[in-house]
């Protein structure tokens, strides 16, 4: 990370960097309250090691913007030049770790026949369609194993 920092612009990383495995949509990230980075313990496989350098890069603009005083989110110019300057990556590699569940719920609104599919099963008795207020029949349950 220091040297990253330092290679690329030419200032230090003088706070913490944390690991975090609960990760799985994103690559890392900056934490403005205490100026510290945390990056998915997935990219730091061999296999990954440009993927890393194009996420550490990415952070580093977030805080190196954030630290001198400038717009570090991610719609301002300010973070788009500098991560283009750079080369830091604007979204890491999707690696596969998320997966949706599928919805096993369907339920159709008796009014207006709007659809909708849950994950979760929904008491019918209190909620109602979001578009007409009317109410749902569920249609389809999960399958029994």
């Amino acid at each position: 990370m220091e040297q990253v920092s330092l290679q690329t612009f030419h200032r230090p990383f003088n706070h913490w960097v944390k690991i975090n495995s609960r990760l799985r949509t994103t690559g890392g990230r900056y934490l403005l309250s205490d100026h510290h980075l945390e990056f998915n313990a997935h990219y730091l496989v061999p296999e990954q090691r440009m993927a890393l350098i194009g996420i550490i890069k990415h952070e580093l603009c977030h805080y190196h913007l954030h630290c001198s005083g400038q717009p570090y989110e991610h719609r301002s110019q300010a973070f788009k030049t500098l991560l283009a300057q750079v080369g830091g990556s604007r979204y890491a590699p999707a690696l596969g770790l998320y997966h949706p569940q599928m919805r096993r719920y369907h339920y159709q609104c008796l009014s207006c026949g709007c659809h909708y599919d849950r994950v979760r099963r929904i008491n019918t008795r209190r909620y109602s369609c979001g578009r007409c207020h009317g109410h749902l029949q569920l249609l389809r349950r999960p399958q029994s194993a």
